[in-house]
C-alpha cells in the first residue's frame, strides 16, 4: 500500500502572507503544496495565476500540486509548467483533446493528473489510467473552499483502486473537498493515498497545522 501524503490546499492559508504559509506547510510535514487554479469561468471563482506560482516556487522545497480549473486548459499548460508546477492535474471537459494535452504535460517532464468531478464518470479517462500518475478525485463541486464532503464519490476511488491492482498500474488517488478528521479514514479505507485538505489543516486545533496535518495522516 502506498503512504499516505497530505496535500495542503493553500486556497485556505492566509493570502497575504502566502510565502511564509507555504514554509510553515513544509515544517509542519505537508508532503506537497496543492494549488487551486480557477478562472471564473469554467468554475466560478478566481484565485491565482502562474506568476504567484513562479514568486512561491523559490520559498519551499516541496512539488507543487497544481490542479488547473481552468478552460480552454490546453494553452496554459506550459505557462504553469515554467512558473514551476511539478503536477499538473485538467479536467477532461475543459480541453478539446484529452490525449494531447497529457502529451504536453509530459513533454514538458511533468507528472500528470486528470480530476474528475463528482459527477464524471470513471469511463472517461480509463483508457488513460497507463499513461496518468495521479486521478484528482473531487469529493466536492469546484470552485469553492469550505463544502461539506459527498461520500457518494468514494465509489470511484473504490473502482480505481481495484483497477489500480488488477492492472498492477502507479496512478495515485488523490481527494480533495470536505477532508476532514471524521471522513479521511473512509477515503483512505477506499483507496486514496492523497489527501487534499483546506480548511481542516488552517483552521482545526486553533491553526495548529503540524497537529492537524499529523492528524489527517494517522486517523
Amino acid at each position: 500500500m502506498k503512504k499516505i501524503k497530505i496535500s495542503p490546499s493553500i486556497l485556505s492559508a492566509d493570502f497575504s502572507e502566502l510565502g511564509k504559509e507555504i514554509k510553515r506547510l513544509e515544517k509542519a510535514g505537508a508532503d506537497m503544496i496543492h494549488v487551486d487554479v480557477m478562472d471564473g469561468h469554467f468554475v466560478p471563482n478566481l484565485t491565482i495565476g502562474p506568476p504567484v506560482i513562479k514568486a512561491l516556487r523559490k520559498h519551499c522545497s516541496l512539488k507543487f500540486d497544481v490542479h488547473l480549473m481552468i478552460s480552454p486548459v490546453h494553452e496554459y499548460i506550459e505557462a504553469y509548467a515554467d512558473a514551476g508546477a511539478d503536477i499538473i492535474t485538467i479536467h477532461p471537459e475543459a480541453t478539446n483533446n484529452l490525449s494531447e494535452s497529457i502529451y504536453k504535460i509530459k513533454e514538458l517532464k511533468k507528472k500528470v493528473g486528470i480530476s474528475l468531478n463528482p459527477e464524471t464518470k470513471t469511463d472517461v479517462i480509463k483508457k488513460y489510467l497507463k499513461d496518468i500518475d495521479l486521478v484528482l478525485i473531487m469529493s466536492v463541486h469546484p470552485g469553492f473552499g469550505g463544502q461539506k464532503f459527498m461520500p457518494e464519490v468514494l465509489d470511484k476511488v473504490r473502482e480505481l483502486k481495484t483497477i489500480h491492482k488488477d492492472q498492477n498500474l502507479t496512478f495515485d488517488i488523490e481527494i480533495d473537498g470536505g477532508i476532514n478528521f471524521e471522513n479521511s479514514q473512509s477515503a483512505i479505507d477506499a483507496g486514496a493515498n492523497i489527501l487534499v485538505s483546506g480548511t481542516t489543516i488552517f483552521k482545526s486545533n486553533n491553526g495548529d497545522i503540524k497537529k492537524n496535518i499529523e492528524l489527517l495522516k494517522s486517523s
